[in-house]
């Protein structure tokens, strides 16, 4: 062994037994801020006994910045460290610091490195984040006036104003990077809104106008009260301990709290599963809280340090009422015991920041004061006849209503209003579409609902933004998007459970009967549309009917129907498309003809879908009789099932080509405005559905609809919607013309059929799986079975259940394909002999069960 492998084996013991001997204690104690300095303490000493060893020039010093700097190093963090020079760097003072970080490396230390001289330092510091690094500089070793010189130099080139507005821009930044919520399932401690950062961003700014480091000086200088700093340092190090705690499982540095993690840190911090409750759903809704107070102590704080940074050359008061007045373009309480003296005073502050657009929010005074007050919404204030007309305004306003809810819910108001609403907050949802807790998704979706009202925001949902626009009474959608969900987690079906809640405050607050029960309604349907728009025969006038009934009028259909587009976009960013937008709006539509005019016979709905089909197809001057030949051998189902424009469309294609032996494939872009569209038209034959499921599940395509035709000639004209997975729709010619060859030649082919893809879980399933659930049930003509399919998403999901019915020849009709998030519901219409066995029925429910479960 040379010099060099001995000395780099001797400093990796000493760092190693040292990590070992803190990770023990901080078990043994869960003192984090002590395995912080201690950590930090451990590698100043070998970097300071390596330095000297190194026989560097005097003339240089080694500086801690970063988190380093300000000794909190955590166990996976990297070691941020600056090389300062006295000089330019020359080639022979490179290569020994070459020789340096080598060995630093080699030891186990993940150093991140820069070598600067001050003047560069500070050029290097028009960087916001250098900058911000050099603020927490920390002399290590070598020059130490040199270091106390940068200090000196940074300090008196940091013009505070531009870095407090540069600072407030990265953090907003930062939040929007996480969709401006600390609620996301898999939040990240350090970056995410309510997370470290955003302490840590207070103290930043504080150091640079003079005002100190830490919780304890900022409240010797009056800008938090002694309790308040507390209650900061409370929420600090239950984070600073989740992170911890984490870098250790990980055995990395890793600030996700992903789903692999929460259940091990949840035994850890002693939670236990409490039916319906989950241990990993209590640490995060502890998390949760901590976050929004966190998020709240950073508005407050960061206004209040602003007001210090700009004062104000000349006071702008305005009184508002006896309460409030405008003060600098925010709302201000007139005295510190307002809400002591007039607790209704509390609703009347959110309601006040509607009324008057020209402010720009709370003043820090006032969010302190708002959020003290809160435990004064008792019983007594919420029976108060006053205080439930002032909520009911605030859901009338014209404008402000999400930036006020959300507001409300922030500083503990809503949830005592609403003490249903406050069971939810920060509660979790593992169904794998939801992506936020119960209470941000109640935001989104009242959110959603507002944003239908803007004008500038009509192009992207133009059905919901006329809908609503004609809707009287807005305040009833609004109402339904705060109750939809708010029984989640409480036991038994949380749309019944929401309903009664639901009637019960809206006959409290003074609405109508006929309000009161059409927000009822539909929190207790709110589910109705989209099961019915993805799971149902849409081209059947009887589901039409059926949906007719229960939604009753035209009135409740728009409700319910904005209610819904509302409620999936609110799930999670990669929920919704284009698809299940036109699946909802045909439904809609349809809908709204059948209330309009009643049920028509089907012989007048054939026609009707003919008339419009070759309306169409005259377009593309073809002969009168063209369509003929095809429509003699199709079934009067077939046009029940299928639009005009796809009829017109199979029409054109199939033109002279109804007797082909070879099959024929042809793709378009889907008139729904995202996926492709595609025809399949080949004799019939068992495996054809299995194959083409095959060829498009390994050509990462997703199918979302499957409509199976056989003609009266033994034909199959199969039509199928799929999603692009791997997002390739820059070169759509090319990718259409890539299924139409490579689809045909797999048909043409008469190779063994492959078998279903085998692959990976997601994390999400593999930590909160779904148990599969198959119902097979004659539909309600007597004609055809449904099979119903709810299992978790994966690659080759859907050749496993057509491989099994392959296997049991039961023959398909129509197949719908849900999939929310990592969720699949899928229903199939389907035939075969076997349906009418009961003990053949049971076997191919258990043949698909194993399928699924392996």
């Amino acid at each position: 062994m040379d010099q060099a492998t001995s000395t780099a084996a001797h400093w990796r013991g000493i760092l190693q037994q040292g990590r070992a001997e803190l990770r023990r204690r901080y078990l043994d104690n869960g003192n984090g801020p002590a395995l912080l300095r201690g950590h930090s303490r451990l590698v100043d000493g070998l970097l300071e006994s390596i330095w000297r060893q190194a026989a560097l020039p005097a003339s240089i010093a080694l500086v801690a910045v970063g988190g380093y700097g300000r000794k909190q190093l955590y166990p996976g963090s990297d070691i941020d460290l600056l090389i300062l020079l006295s000089a330019p760097l020359n080639d022979a003072l490179g290569q020994k610091l070459e020789q340096l970080v080598g060995l630093l490396w080699d030891i186990g230390l993940e150093v991140g490195h820069s070598v600067r001289t001050l003047d560069e330092c500070l050029e290097e510091a028009a960087d916001i984040t250098v900058q911000t690094n050099l603020l927490e500089a920390r002399f290590l070793a070598g020059n130490r006036p040199l270091s106390q010189n940068l200090a000196d130099a940074v300090l008196e080139s940091l013009n505070v104003r531009a870095f407090f507005e540069a600072k407030l821009l990265e953090q907003q930044q930062r939040h929007a990077r996480f969709h401006d919520t600390a609620y996301n399932l898999e939040p990240n401690l350090k970056e995410s809104p309510g997370g470290l950062r955003d302490l840590q961003t207070i103290l930043w700014v504080s150091r640079a106008i003079g005002l100190g480091d830490s919780w304890q000086q900022l409240a010797a200088t009056g800008i938090i009260t002694a309790r308040e700093a507390r209650q900061i340092r409370r929420h600090e190090l239950f984070v600073e301990n989740l992170r911890i705690r984490l870098h250790y499982l990980a055995k990395r540095r890793e600030d996700r709290l992903l789903f692999d993690y929460q259940s091990p840190l949840a035994e850890q911090y002693g939670f236990a599963d409490n039916p319906p409750r989950k241990a990993s759903e209590q640490l995060m809704q502890r998390y949760y809280v901590t976050a929004k107070a966190v998020g709240l102590f950073n508005e407050i704080l960061l206004l209040s340090l602003r007001d210090r940074i700009f004062p104000a050359d000349g006071q702008s008061i305005a009184p508002i009422d006896a309460g409030f007045q405008a003060r600098n373009g925010l709302l201000e309480i007139a005295d510190d015991n307002v809400f002591q003296r007039d607790p209704g005073a509390i609703l009347e502050s959110f309601l006040l920041l509607q009324r008057h657009p020209e402010l720009g929010g709370m003043s820090a005074a006032t969010l302190r004061a708002v959020w003290r007050a809160a435990p004064k919404i008792s019983a007594a204030f919420r029976r108060e006849p006053r205080n439930r007309q002032t909520f009911m305004e605030i859901l009338r306003e014209p404008r402000g209503l999400t930036h006020e809810l959300r507001r409300m819910n922030q500083l503990g108001v809503l949830g005592r209003f609403i003490p249903r609403f406050g069971r939810i907050v920060g509660r979790m949802q593992h169904d794998l579409f939801h992506v936020y807790t119960v209470d941000e998704h109640i935001m989104m979706v009242v959110r959603n609902l507002r944003r239908f009202t803007v004008p500038e925001f009509a192009h992207e949902y133009p059905l919901a933004s006329t809908l609503i626009n004609d809707f009287d009474h807005p305040e009833l959608l609004y109402l339904a998007g705060l109750f939809h969900d708010v029984a989640k987690g409480r036991g038994g079906d949380h749309s019944t459970l929401g309903a009664a809640d639901a009637l019960r405050f809206c006959k409290r607050h003074g609405l109508s009967r006929e309000h009161a029960e059409m927000v009822a309604w539909l929190v207790g349907n709110h589910l109705v549309m989209s099961a019915t728009a993805q799971k149902q025969d849409l081209s059947d006038p009887d589901v039409i009917a059926a949906f007719a009934d229960r939604v009753r009028d035209q009135r409740h259909l728009v409700a319910l129907y904005l209610l819904t587009v509302a409620d999936i976009r609110g799930t999670s960013p990669n929920v919704w498309n284009a698809w299940k937008g036109k699946l909802l709006e045909n439904l809609f539509r349809a809908t709204r003809r059948h209330l309009a005019g009643g049920a028509a016979p089907l012989e007048t709905h054939l026609q009707a879908r003919q008339a419009a089909a070759l309306s169409i197809l005259r377009l593309y001057a073809l002969d009168g009789d063209a369509h003929q030949a095809l429509w003699a051998k199709l079934e009067p189902s077939y046009f029940l099932r299928h639009e005009a424009q796809e009829i017109a469309w199979h029409s054109r294609i199939l033109y002279g080509k109804v007797d082909t032996a070879q099959p024929v494939v042809k793709a378009r872009l889907s008139p729904a405005g995202e996926g492709i569209q595609v025809m399949i038209y080949t004799p019939d034959r068992d495996d054809l559905f299995a194959r083409i499921c095959s060829f498009f599940e390994r050509t990462d395509f997703n199918i979302v609809e499957a409509k199976i035709h056989t003609s009266r000639h033994g034909y199959a004209l199969d039509s199928f919607v799929v999603l692009d997975e791997a997002n390739r729709s820059a070169q759509y010619r090319d990718l259409l013309g890539f299924v139409e060859y490579e689809l045909a030649q797999r048909l043409t082919q008469a190779a063994k059929l492959e078998p279903p893809l085998q692959g990976r879980l997601s994390r999400h399933l593999k930590h909160f799986p779904i148990t599969p659930e198959i119902a097979i049930r004659p539909d309600e003509k007597g004609v055809y079975h449904v099979l119903s399919v709810v299992a978790g998403d994966r690659p080759g999901l859907l050749s496993r259940i057509a491989q099994v019915l392959l296997k049991h020849r039961i023959h398909l009709r129509t197949a719908k394909i849900s999939t929310l998030g990592e969720r699949a519901e899928d229903a199939f219409l389907i035939t075969g002999d076997e349906l009418e066995n009961t003990k053949a029925v049971l076997r191919l429910e258990t043949d698909l069960l194993q399928q699924l479960q392996t």
